[in-house]
């Protein structure tokens, strides 16, 4: 009976783990096929392609994101072809499962939690007796009756096969995120979450975790993301693999970690900051509330103070990116407590900080508990909040709004000069920032349309006419510090208005020409010559001391100009400061 396991990713970046832990423990007496889509594909297009390999078992790995779309391809197959066998698993069918054989008649099997040993075992009675009574960890169906068999013991990581020595997927592997776990399971009982649900953590063989990644790098994989909910529990463990990372890491690779930042030593930190090639590692750190009454609420230990050791210790460092993590919605989180939160962790200036919604996921203590903070959330999945007791839909609309300029205009790092300067001179707090330019941007309609790089540029500055029209001169100076810098080849027309004549850019060019030493000694290094600097450079004048603000934070609002050259060769960019007067004293 040939046998497809399918999935539909989130982006085509990505890659399913699930599926490739199913086919490796099915073989050598199964020979599973693998066909991967995702949630953008159109419905007919994934039921033509799955139809079109003839298979008599389909398997469907499931979760939030792509559910609702699964549920259409299969009911389509069905129709197609009603003894196709259709087999799901994954956390989103995990719980609530004889809900879903109820919802789905389509459906023959669901495969219950960890699933390598309970879906071979389902093949060897398909190929067999079809008694299904026996296997552990399935639902099913007999005589129009819906039958569950729960889980028994979980499985010995130590004995699984690797998931990674397919041939078909290597040459995929650089151009997709390589997802790899070394342990399952969660420490913490936090409330929101469903790795809280499996009590402990098990941990797979160190050396097989080893070869497996050394086959990644060695076939091409380029960012390769541990998937552990708390890579550094253990610190020996975390010790060992960051070493073995270091040691044998090839160019351009970029390992990801989800860490709990509170519980990791200054030493361990200092180690990575010695020791460690910058852009190695990225962490993801979910701070998710800064409230104490919040955290009590969902049993999350957090000690604030030590995580934001952590992450200092780490910035400073200048090793490795981070990436911290928010969830507006969580029990007795209000707005002002939510924008405290969102302060708090602003203050760290992480490289990139998600702002997410509380998703009431199927199997969590906090759904089963949702009546007790009021929680109305969506019937389908994603399952987020619409309102609880304390956060109303409108204060929900209003973080939403904080969102979308958050993630244009800080995670995207399109302007951060200028943004830094916005949150800590012009606004009130950070958060005053993004919610009142996302309330404006919201109420111009740009959240349904795309938006080029100028435009993002021309909506700031237009919100910033209306609202801080005196602090627009300084401001509009770091927007077009961030744009030409921010360029890898020289912009054709800029979004503002020449502050240049066409007379004064030809004397300060000619005036460079005689004495290249006015913008120092790296930029006579270059030894331009006329041509290049018309061709290849961009100067503008600035209305404060460029310079001396990014070395000393303090402004003085003295013109100055920039020069930005556009390295044609090498797509780099390079700028150069120097006070106006300084260039027209030697004109003079």
């Amino acid at each position: 009976m040939k046998t497809v396991l399918s999935t539909l990713n989130a982006k085509y970046i990505h890659t399913s783990l699930s599926i490739r832990y199913l086919k490796a423990y099915a073989a050598p007496e199964y020979m599973i096929e693998l066909a991967e889509y995702t949630i953008k594909d159109p419905s007919m297009n994934i039921v033509t392609d799955l139809y079109t390999k003839k298979p008599e078992i389909i398997g469907f790995s499931c979760y939030i994101w792509n559910i609702e779309e699964t549920i259409k391809v299969i009911k389509m197959l069905k129709k197609i072809n009603p003894s196709i066998q259709i087999v799901l698993g994954g956390p989103e069918v995990t719980y609530d499962t004889k809900e879903w054989m109820e919802k789905i008649p389509e459906v023959d099997f669901i495969i219950i939690g960890e699933g390598e040993q309970s879906f071979k075992q389902l093949l060897d009675e398909l190929h067999g007796e079809n008694n299904f009574r026996d296997i552990a960890g399935i639902a099913y169906r007999e005589n129009d009756r819906i039958k569950i068999n729960l889980q028994q013991n979980k499985l010995d990581l130590k004995t699984l096969p690797s998931p990674f020595r397919f041939e078909e997927d290597i040459p995929h592997l650089s151009k997709r995120v390589t997802y790899i776990e070394t342990s399952r399971g969660c420490p913490f009982s936090c409330q929101f979450c469903l790795s809280s649900i499996e009590v402990g953590v098990r941990y797979f063989d160190r050396e097989k975790i080893k070869d497996d990644i050394r086959y990644l790098m060695e076939n091409g994989a380029k960012t390769i993301k541990f998937v552990d909910r708390t890579f550094n529990i253990s610190r020996s463990y975390a010790m060992e693999m960051f070493q073995f990372l270091i040691d044998e890491h090839k160019p351009g690779v970029v390992f990801q970690f989800e860490i709990t930042a509170d519980i990791m030593r200054p030493e361990v930190i200092q180690f990575l900051n010695d020791h460690a090639p910058k852009g190695l590692f990225r962490f993801e750190i979910g701070v998710q509330s800064t409230n104490d009454t919040t955290n009590e609420l969902v049993m999350r230990r957090q000690n604030f103070s030590k995580l934001t050791r952590t992450v200092t210790m780490v910035k400073e460092g200048n090793k490795i990116d981070q990436h911290l993590d928010l969830i507006a919605g969580l029990p007795e989180e209000d707005y002002h407590s939510f924008k405290k939160t969102f302060n708090d962790v602003f203050e760290l200036r992480p490289e990139e900080l998600q702002l997410g919604f509380l998703k009431m996921l199927r199997g969590t203590g906090l759904r089963l508990r949702a009546e007790d903070h009021g929680y109305v959330f969506m019937d389908h999945s994603p399952y987020e909040i619409l309102k609880n007791d304390v956060l109303s839909f409108e204060d929900m609309i209003k973080i939403k709004q904080v969102e979308d300029v958050l993630e244009k205009y800080w995670n995207d790092h399109r302007m951060d000069a200028t943004i830094e300067y916005l949150v800590s001179h012009v606004f009130a707090t950070p958060f005053d920032f993004f919610q009142d330019f996302g309330t404006y941007w919201d109420e111009k309609g740009w959240t349904r349309i795309g938006h080029q790089l100028e435009d993002l540029y021309k909506h700031l500055y237009e919100f910033l006419q209306e609202e801080r029209n005196d602090d627009l001169r300084v401001v509009s100076g770091f927007m077009k510090y961030d744009y030409l810098r921010n360029q890898k080849y020289k912009p054709r027309k800029p979004w503002w208005d020449d502050s240049l004549s066409k007379e004064e850019r030809s004397t300060v060019y000619h005036t460079l020409l005689q004495n290249p030493l006015i913008l120092g000694k790296d930029f006579a290094k270059l030894g331009l010559t006329e041509k290049d600097l018309f061709k290849h450079t961009v100067i503008e004048k600035i209305p404060f001391q460029v310079g001396h603000y990014l070395d000393s934070g303090q402004m003085i609002e003295e013109d100055s100009i920039i020069l930005v050259y556009y390295n044609q060769i090498k797509a780099e960019t390079s700028v150069f400061t120097a006070l106006t007067k300084d260039v027209k004293n030697k004109v003079g």
